[in-house]
């Protein structure tokens, strides 16, 4: 009797793995199939008020996101635009259940900005350098991989590749002109004040800080020596079928020699330009990769090991992984949300959201940011 209950234990969770993976993924240019709500179960008049909230609540700031950019960020001393820039469009998304495509609004497939969901991307080209053994374990020092002095001092010194993928390295210096304590300086105090601030020790305290992810994105340069952008459309993009319209921009200045070549360092957002453009549906590729554990038809192009570290939270902000927002903290998680929510996040509201629980995929651009809470709680009634 108690084999039977154990064969017929081990059938249903056989059962419930084989129902929680993904079974759908589009090809390249290929028309992204849909089901209806009677085929996945979802709430129809649910999911068409998802997409009614994000079409009626646009991100306030300017379409000319040159305008928009100066205007967010003009409290910074020195700041500067140094990378590209491109109008946006309007509100558009789409939401994928089971990989399939159940929801969309606005222009699906044009390019552009998204800001710092950049730095989901970064950490994943992070976590393939690990995969691939380039980097041992995001728990060693990044002066061991990169000697050029970026690294160097007492404080420095100690930073690890976590610190920088989770923004708690306080990393000090200056890189590609940007200094570390102007980026989103305190509201409190005045240059002296910032300039001469006490370091906390790595680990401590996270710091949302555009000049440190920069340092992320020229440290993993000199570890898979060859740009950044190459990694990506090669290991990631090109296999989940990603167009060939996205783009990984750096600033005009960021050049790095590495074995004697000149290559771009490009950036972790766009905050002073730059970073990645790309369209809603390869963002939607990028999240259903992430939703189906890093694997993509047949291929494991990302360890579940490394989503699972990405995706877990950080001692100095449990709402926050490698890169990655999440809605595990109980103190400050959304009501009405899941808490296996996780999401990349980019000024102006640009998102792509994973929510396991409900195998949904959902990506919203140029949502009103503070809206985010409400967009989810809609999006969780129709399943």
């Amino acid at each position: 009797m108690q084999r039977i209950v154990f064969v017929l234990s081990f059938v249903f969770a056989t059962l419930n793995v084989c129902y929680s993976q993904i079974t759908y993924f589009p090809e390249r240019h290929a028309e992204w199939e849909t089901r209806s709500s009677e085929e996945l179960s979802f709430n129809d008049e649910a999911i068409k008020e998802v997409v009614a909230f994000a079409e009626a609540n646009e991100y306030s700031g300017s379409r000319d996101l040159r305008i928009a950019i100066l205007k967010g960020f003009e409290r910074e001393p020195f700041h500067e635009i140094l990378g590209p820039t491109k109008k946006r469009g309007g509100p558009a998304g789409i939401i994928l259940k089971d990989g399939y495509m159940i929801a969309s609004w606005g222009d699906i497939n044009r390019v552009d900005m998204t800001f710092s969901v950049t730095k989901s991307f970064l950490s994943t080209v992070a976590g393939l350098a690990v995969d691939q053994n380039l980097i041992k374990s995001e728990m060693d020092f990044a002066k061991s991989y990169v000697w050029d002095g970026t690294y160097s001092g007492e404080h420095n010194s100690q930073i690890t590749w976590q610190h920088l993928l989770q923004q708690n390295s306080d990393w000090s210096g200056e890189l590609w002109g940007g200094k570390d304590w102007a980026d989103r300086p305190p509201r409190e105090g005045g240059l002296d004040d910032w300039r001469n601030r006490t370091l906390n020790t790595p680990g401590t305290v996270m710091e949302y800080n555009d000049v440190r992810v920069n340092v992320l994105a020229y440290s993993l340069l000199h570890v898979w020596r060859q740009p950044l952008p190459k990694v990506l459309k090669d290991r990631i993009m090109d296999p989940i079928g990603a167009s060939t319209t996205w783009r990984w921009f750096g600033y005009k200045n960021a050049w790095a020699t590495i074995d004697g070549i000149q290559m771009k360092s490009v950036t972790g957002g766009g905050h002073s330009g730059g970073g990645i453009f790309i369209s809603a549906e390869d963002m939607a590729r990028f999240g259903l990769l992430f939703l189906n554990k890093g694997r993509w038809k047949e291929q494991q192009l990302i360890s579940e090991d490394w989503i699972d570290r990405a995706i877990a939270p950080s001692i100095p902000n449990s709402r926050y992984g490698y890169m990655w927002w999440l809605n595990k903290d109980l103190d400050s998680q959304m009501e009405g949300v899941s808490n296996e929510v996780f999401y990349a996040a980019g000024f102006g509201g640009n998102f792509i959201i994973v929510d396991p629980s409900t195998n949904v995929v959902a990506v919203t651009r140029w949502l009103e940011p503070s809206q985010l809470e409400g967009f989810l709680q809609r999006l969780n009634k129709a399943f």
